[in-house]
């Protein structure tokens, strides 16, 4: 006979108690981070897409135009390719299509053909005077560069700020005081009497006569480079004209090809100090100075818009593969000399 006391061993344990779990709820909308951040994403990129297509939309529209077919007109004995028609005398007339309806190269042709406006003369007096200004501007650049970034003198904080300061003027404020100052050194004066020779090497003098003051820069990317290298050559017997040619350079190729690009920009698409130097001088005018007399005052857009666009894109052309060869190096550079100061 089983004892009653021992069926309480047997009897069925108590259900556990089961405490509802409740799940919380994704929140919506804005409340959810995804999907604020996915919107925030798709805002950013139609707003770059929208600021690139009006970044976009003038190139296109300019290296379209150019090769938009002129007509010639024996009336006038010339190729007319403007903004409006030649009968027209109300005004312009706006072209009311992007892509042109009958396509040519005839552009680029008269662009090097036409005496009346030397275009081919122009673009090898600017990329002359561009080079050589590239050149000289660099080494001046980096030699004060490298004085400021290794020599200690006396003087040369205050030095380094009178530069700085100096450089925040404009430089256009000068430019009548340099016409004189080169006309009464007898480089520039009569156009008639004067060759064209005298007018570049003018340019070259005014555009390499302040290139010191962009040392800024490469003095930073000077900084970078560790003393230890100097103070071991100096060891061997290196002065300081070995090092800088000898270890400093090879070293700063990028800052090198920065100070390069930078140098070549400004001559080659100046117009202020070309225009008030070279005056009415054509043979020794710049792209600069012909394009805007494809332009001057409107008279000449009904007939030279279509070559002006022509125009301007060649002179893009040199600067853009430029850019596009060199871009890694322009980049390194200027993040490279902008860390010390």
């Amino acid at each position: 006979m089983i004892n009653e006391k021992n069926t309480e061993n047997f009897a069925p344990e108590a259900e556990e108690k089961i405490v509802p779990i409740h799940v919380a709820r994704k929140p919506r909308g804005f409340n959810n981070m995804v999907f604020r951040r996915n919107f925030v994403n798709v805002f950013i990129y139609i707003l770059l897409a929208l600021l690139s297509f009006i970044w976009v939309f003038p190139v296109l529209y300019l290296v379209f135009q150019s090769f938009r077919a002129p007509v010639w007109s024996p009336e006038l004995n010339r190729w007319t390719g403007g903004l409006k028609p030649i009968t027209n005398a109300e005004g312009f007339t706006p072209i009311n299509y992007f892509v042109p309806l009958n396509w040519s190269i005839q552009n680029y042709i008269n662009l090097f053909t036409d005496p009346l406006y030397p275009y081919g003369r122009w673009f090898l007096n600017t990329l002359t005077v561009a080079i050589v200004c590239a050149v000289i501007s660099t080494i001046i650049v980096l030699l004060t560069s490298f004085a400021f970034s290794r020599l200690r003198f006396k003087g040369r904080q205050s030095l380094m700020k009178f530069i700085m300061v100096l450089g925040m003027f404009p430089g256009f404020m000068s430019m009548i005081a340099i016409y004189y100052i080169l006309k009464g050194i007898n480089l520039i004066g009569n156009p008639n009497e004067t060759p064209a020779a005298n007018y570049l090497v003018a340019l070259v003098l005014v555009y390499t006569g302040g290139a010191a003051m962009g040392y800024f820069v490469s003095k930073g990317y000077f900084d970078t480079i560790s003393r230890s290298i100097d103070e071991a050559a100096a060891i061997d017997g290196a002065n300081k004209a070995q090092i800088f040619w000898h270890i400093t350079l090879p070293l700063s190729k990028p800052i090198v090809i920065y100070t390069a690009l930078t140098s070549f920009m400004g001559p080659w698409g100046d117009y202020i100090f070309a225009s008030v130097i070279v005056g009415t001088k054509r043979d020794a005018a710049s792209v600069a100075m012909g394009l805007y007399s494809y332009i001057d005052n409107l008279g000449e857009l009904e007939y030279y818009f279509t070559r002006f666009c022509a125009g301007a894109v060649v002179i893009a052309v040199p600067i853009t593969i430029l850019y596009i060869f060199m871009q890694r190096y322009y980049v390194s550079g200027i993040t490279g000399g902008a860390v010390k100061g």
